[in-house]
Formats: C-alpha cells, sequence, structure tokens
C-alpha cells in the first residue's frame, strides 16, 4: 500500500481564534477518518481462498481477466487512481473545512438538546409512572368507597324496612280504635297489624331488642281488634236466629270480611274455636227448625186421596169406573187424585219442574192447590240441595276448611235436619202404595245428585244414597204387593170376561211403560229385576183368563188384544226396537200365526188338511178316493165364494177393534190363504194321479182368487207382524 501523507494545514487568512479552533476540529475529523480505516488482519489460507473466489466474482475482475491485462501494471494503475482520489477528496475536505466545522458544532448543539429533551422525557416518564399509581390508588378507594355504599344503602333499605314493618302509626291506632269494622279503612288496616304482629314475633324470636318497644302497643291494638271483631262476627250469626231471615244476607257480609276469621284464627284460636261453635250450634238448629217447619207445612198440601194397599195392580176396581186409574192431561189435575199407575205428565217434575223456584206453602194454602207426593217432596228436596250447596262452599271459604275438616263441620251442622228428613220420608212412603211416586222421587234424587256434584258438593252423596235406599226397599215391598194380587187374580170369580184387553193389563201396561221411560237415564238392576217378575205373572194372568173361554179361536183372540195392548203402550213410551218392545213382538208374532190357522179352518178345512197331509195322499194310487176329496175341496168354491172371503173380513174386524192389529192379522189371514191354495194347485200339477183325478173337477185359478181378495183395502203392511226367518 501507498504511505500516507501527513496532514497538513495551509494558511487560509483566518487570523481569529474562531478560525483556528474551526481548522482544528476538521483536522481532528480527518484524522478520525484515516484511524476508521480497516485494520489488516492476519488471513489464513482458507480465508484467503475463499476471499479470492469472492473477489473473482467482482465485475472489475472479471474485464481485467477477460482484457488480457497485465495484473501487477494494473493494480499499480488502481493505486495511482486511489492515491489521486484520496488527494482530491482531502483537497475537497479542507476546502469545505469551515461547513464541515459548523455542521460539527450543530451536530454538538443539537445532541445537547436531544440530551436535554432525554433528560426532560424521562423526567415525564417518572412523572408519569408516580401519576398511575396515584390513579390506581384513586380507583381502588373509589372501589372502596362505593362498596360501603352499596353496604350502607342496602343497610339503610332493610333497617328502613324493619322500622316500617315494626313501627305503628298513629293512624293505626286511630282507625283501629275508632272506624267501624264494616269500613274498608278497618279492613286494610287490618292487614297492616295482621302483618306487623307476625313480623315482631319473627324478630323477637331473634332477640330484637327493638321489639320491645313495640309489644305492648301492638298488644293492646290486637285485643281491641279481636274485641270488635267478635261482636261484629256474633251479630251476624245471631241474624240467622230472626224468623223469616234470610240466610244469604249475613253469609254475604261474613263472606265480604273473611278476613276477620283469618285474624281470630292466627291470632285467639279460643276466640275463633267461639265463634266456630257459636255458628255450628246457631246454624243446626235454625237449618232443622226451617226444614222441620217446612215439612210440615208441605204436607198440608198433599192430595187427599192417595193410594192404599187396596190400589194394587190385580184389584178389582171396576165399580169405582168414576175413580179410573188412567186419567191423563196435559199436567196432572192436583185437584184430583193422582195417577197410580200411569205416567201420564208427571214426569214433568223431572224436566220443567227440576229446578223450578220451591212451593210456598202459605201461598198454595190459600189458593187451596194441592199436590201430589212428589211434587212435594222436589220442592223440600231442592230447597235442601241449594242451602247444602251455598252452607258447604261457604264453610269452605269462610272458615277456610279443606279434606275432610269441611265434610266433617258440614255434617255437624246437616246431621240433625238429614235425620229428620229421613225419617218423615221414611214414615211417609212406609203406608205408601204410589209405586210412580216412589219412583220418581228416587229420580228426583239421582238428578240432584248430578247436579251436587256440578256444584263441587259431593258431600251429599251419602244422604242421597240413603235416601235411594229407603225408596228402593219401599218400591220393592209395593212391586212385591202388586205381584202377589196379580197371582191372587182368580178369573173364574169376574162376572164376565171380554174379548177386549183386560183392565188389570191395561194397568200393567202403563205401568210397564212408564218404568221403562223412567229407567232410560238412570237404570236400576233391582228394579228390572222386579217387572221382569211382574212381566212373567202378568203373561200368566193372560193366559189363565185366556182359559175362561171354550174355543181356542176366542183365547188367542183375547191374547192378541191384550199382547197389542201391551206393545202400543211400550211403543208409546219408549223405541220400537227396545228389548221389552222386541219381546212382547215375538209373543204377539207366535199368537197370531196360531190364530190366523183358526180363523181359516171352518171355512177351509178340507183345502189345509189336503196340503197338510199331501205325502199320505199322495202315496195312496186311488184315483177315485183323490176325486172324493177334490170334489169336497171344490165345493168350498162353488156357488157365491165371495160371502166367504165377507165372513172372514168381518169376523177379524169383530174380533180386533184396532184397525192397527185388525188390518195385518186380516191380511196375514188371506195370505196365508193364498199360500195354502197355491200349494194345493202345485200339488195338482206335480202328480199324475193328481191330474186325472182333478180333470173333470172345476177349480178357480190363483189369479182369480187374488183379485177377490183385493177388493177388500188392507191399508196397513203388518211390518211389526212379519214372519220370522
Amino acid at each position: 500500500m501507498a504511505t500516507e501523507v501527513p496532514f497538513h494545514t495551509d494558511n487560509t487568512g483566518l487570523g481569529d481564534l474562531e478560525s483556528e479552533q474551526l481548522y482544528l476540529e476538521a483536522a481532528n475529523i480527518l484524522q478520525k477518518l484515516q484511524l476508521d480505516k480497516p485494520v489488516e488482519e492476519d488471513w489464513s489460507l482458507d480465508d484467503m481462498e475463499a476471499h479470492i473466489e469472492e473477489n473473482l466474482q467482482d465485475q472489475f475482475v472479471q474485464e481485467a481477466l477477460t482484457q488480457d491485462i497485465d495484473l501487477a501494471q494494473y493494480s499499480e494503475q488502481i493505486e495511482e487512481k486511489l492515491q489521486t482520489h484520496e488527494k482530491a477528496f482531502v483537497q475537497d475536505f479542507i476546502s469545505e473545512a469551515n461547513n464541515i466545522a459548523n455542521l460539527h458544532m450543530q451536530i454538538t448543539s443539537c445532541d445537547k438538546i436531544l440530551e436535554s429533551m432525554d433528560h426532560m422525557l424521562r423526567n415525564f416518564q417518572n412523572n408519569l409512572a408516580n401519576i398511575s399509581n396515584e390513579i390506581r390508588h384513586l380507583q381502588q378507594y373509589s372501589a372502596e368507597l362505593n362498596i360501603k355504599k352499596k353496604n350502607r344503602e342496602l343497610v339503610r333499605g332493610q333497617l328502613t324496612q324493619v322500622v316500617d314493618e315494626m313501627v305503628v302509626p298513629q293512624s293505626m291506632i286511630q282507625i283501629i280504635m275508632d272506624v267501624p269494622v264494616t269500613d274498608r279503612q278497618f279492613l286494610e288496616q287490618l292487614h297492616e297489624l295482621s302483618h306487623k304482629i307476625k313480623f315482631v314475633k319473627e324478630q323477637s324470636f331473634h332477640d330484637a331488642i327493638a321489639c320491645q318497644d313495640v309489644q305492648e302497643v301492638l298488644e293492646k291494638l290486637r285485643i281491641k281488634t279481636i274485641s270488635k271483631i267478635r261482636e261484629f262476627i256474633l251479630q251476624r250469626i245471631y241474624q240467622f236466629r230472626k224468623p223469616m231471615a234470610n240466610y244469604e244476607l249475613p253469609q254475604n257480609a261474613l263472606l265480604a270480611n273473611r278476613f276477620f276469621y283469618e285474624f281470630l284464627l292466627t291470632n285467639d284460636r279460643q276466640i275463633a274455636d267461639e265463634i266456630r261453635r257459636e255458628y255450628l250450634d246457631t246454624l243446626s238448629k235454625v237449618y232443622f227448625s226451617y226444614f222441620k217447619a217446612y215439612s210440615t207445612k208441605l204436607m198440608k198440601l198433599q192430595l187427599d186421596e192417595k193410594p192404599d194397599k187396596d190400589d194394587m195392580l190385580g184389584a178389582d176396581d171396576r165399580p169405582r169406573s168414576n175413580l179410573s186409574f188412567f186419567t191423563t192431561s196435559a199436567r196432572p189435575n192436583l185437584k184430583q187424585r193422582a195417577t197410580v199407575f200411569s205416567l201420564g205428565n208427571r214426569d214433568c217434575v223431572l224436566k220443567q219442574e227440576l229446578e223450578a223456584p220451591i212451593i210456598i206453602p202459605h201461598a198454595q194454602q190459600k189458593a187451596d192447590v194441592k199436590y201430589p207426593f212428589e211434587y212435594l217432596f222436589r220442592s223440600e228436596q231442592y230447597a235442601l240441595l241449594d242451602n247444602c250447596c251455598r252452607e258447604y262452599l261457604f264453610l269452605c271459604d269462610f272458615f277456610m276448611l279443606q279434606n275432610r275438616a269441611a265434610p266433617e263441620f258440614f255434617m255437624e251442622i246437616f246431621d240433625k235436619t238429614f235425620k229428620l228428613i229421613l225419617k218423615n220420608v221414611e214414615t211417609y212412603i212406609s203406608d205408601s202404595f204410589d209405586p210412580i211416586a216412589i219412583l220418581l222421587c228416587m229420580h228426583l234424587i239421582y238428578r240432584y245428585q248430578v247436579i251436587a256434584n256440578k256444584r263441587n258438593v259431593p258431600i251429599l252423596n251419602r244422604f242421597h244414597s240413603s235416601l235411594i235406599q229407603l225408596f228402593e226397599y219401599r218400591f220393592d215391598i209395593v212391586m212385591k204387593a202388586n205381584i202377589d194380587s196379580v197371582q191372587r187374580v182368580e178369573p173364574h170369580k169376574f162376572s164376565s170376561i171380554e174379548l177386549n184387553p183386560h183392565f188389570i193389563v191395561r194397568r200393567y201396561a202403563e205401568f210397564s211403560g212408564a218404568v221403562t221411560r223412567l229407567n232410560e237415564e238412570f237404570s236400576n238392576e233391582k228394579i228390572s229385576t222386579l217387572m221382569v217378575r211382574l212381566q212373567a205373572e202378568i203373561l200368566n194372568l193372560i193366559l189363565r183368563m185366556a182359559n175362561e173361554f171354550p174355543q181356542r179361536k176366542e183365547q188367542l183372540i183375547f191374547i192378541i188384544n191384550n199382547y197389542d195392548l201391551m206393545l202400543s203402550v211400550l211403543t208409546a213410551y219408549t223405541s220400537e226396537d227396545s228389548p221389552e218392545c222386541d219381546a212382547v213382538k215375538g209373543l204377539l208374532r207366535d199368537r197370531i200365526d196360531e190364530y190366523v190357522r183358526e180363523v181359516l179352518i171352518p171355512y177351509f178345512s178340507p183345502l189345509i188338511s189336503f196340503v197338510r197331509d199331501n205325502e199320505q195322499i199322495l202315496s195312496t194310487s186311488n184315483v177315485k178316493q183323490l176325486e172324493n176329496k177334490l170334489t169336497i175341496i171344490s165345493k168350498l168354491f162353488t156357488g157365491d165364494f165371495k160371502k166367504t172371503f165377507d165372513l172372514i173380513h168381518n169376523d177379524v174386524i169383530r174380533s180386533f177393534p184396532s184397525l192397527k192389529l185388525s188390518q195385518p192379522i186380516l191380511k196375514e189371514v188371506f195370505t196365508q190363504f193364498l199360500s195354502y191354495y197355491r200349494d194345493f194347485q202345485r200339488l195338482l200339477s206335480s202328480n199324475t194321479n193328481l191330474i186325472t183325478a182333478s180333470s173333470n173337477i172345476p177349480l178357480p185359478n190363483l189369479h182369480q182368487l187374488m183379485v177377490e181378495i183385493k177388493k177388500f183395502k188392507l191399508p196397513f203392511d203388518g211390518e211389526q207382524f212379519k214372519p220370522r226367518s
């Protein structure tokens, strides 16, 4: 390398101290720049090779190698160029010494400024750190204050509530002491007082000292309040004892203040029990007296004449024709004797009259109106039902009774009344022989039982069951008496028995229809069993009375007329498809079939015998005998045989007064005759001997007979008498 040229400074005309100082600083800078040259380091062989390899990649080196230049010479040229440029650079630097010196001074000044700013920023950073710590402290302190505030507010709210619930204001004392219990303000303050008493009791268990300040005041108010409430409730209870009192008014007044009893029950059970006992004693006597008087007055409105032990199904009351059992009208004529075995419109007591207003005895006595027993019984039971339902709901609401307590308290009130009514009913029906009235009363109970359950008063079920048992027992006795009366009937003792329906059967038909209709909605197995027994006895009686007629034809006419009456009445009360109607239809069908054969025999006996005994007749080969038989049959149709049809027609019409019965039977008779004649003609055409025997015997054809029969008008098709398959 070339030797470094020392740095010299020429005289530039700066004579003052400041100019010298600038040159010295510039010279120092230059020396620093020279000192900053990299110091040659020891190279290892590996490093040398790497360095050479790296330099070979240089552009100038590659250019020199490609141009075949002498490297030593080229190195000297490069060295000379470097020295030239270095000298030029030094000279330029010397020429710019003043500017560089100024730049150096500015940089130094800037360093000082930056150093002061750095110091200032560090101070600011320290201050910020202190401020951050203070902010954290303030935040923590603020959170503590907030928690203290919330705790104090919570404590204040609870303390305020405790104080408000514990302190007894002067307005409460004044209202409870001076205002009547019926005033709304008294009820509102009573609720507040009850709450305060309860609250103070709870706090006293926690040993709250503040309770001692108000206990004396609350105790005095409690005593005063209980006294006023007791007096009010007892006054309302005593109102029940007044004659002709409306029970709903005091009960409504008590219900409007039902909280009074709750207050007594909570704060003084002895007074509450006293109120309950007083109410029980008063209402028990009131209801007993009311229903005792009401039942007595109702019984005075009963019809003067009522069925007795002589009014049985089998009783012969024909001399008392003016007292018929079968009087019917739009509504039972209550001024006359009540019907015994016919329902008529007596069942309106189960429909329109079921929930009608009760009978007012004194008003009906003035009007001189009489009623059958079922109407009086309905009025009494509806009054009892209405009072029981209202009373049961009142007890549950006012006395806050539930589960078993309500039924027990209710029964304590009504036990005497129920026993009285059961005794009265038992006394009346013990000598009653009116089965319709007994059955109507039983069905009244069934319906009132449903109404009571709809009103959520199931407590009456037991009482209603007792009544039903009484009526079932009496109905059983009356029915057995009627069955016995039918069994004791002696047909031969009747002065005469007509072919028309018998009055006993008519009674039974009306009674059976009535029982069937009543039992449609509420069936009773015991009653159904008794009716089956009665029906069997009636059918037996019909057969016994029919045996009084000497001829079988008359017996059948009597049986058919009675069966038809039974069927007609049952159909009027029930549907034609009912089991009762089906049973009678079967019996009637059998008897009509037998009657049809009996009515044809007097007129067409040879023809019928020939058809019936066809196998025996056809077995003979004697043509002469066959001609004789056919000759006898042909005589039936010689002359004016139309009169025979007229005789049959008149006979049937006279035997069965009802056209609904006679016309279908007449049609059955002619249909059976045509059937016999059709079978007769079929036999004639199917047997050689009969064909030979009948060749000279005049016989009408089937069409001629049908033309003559069609002349009789038969508008009824007799659907109910169709032959069974």
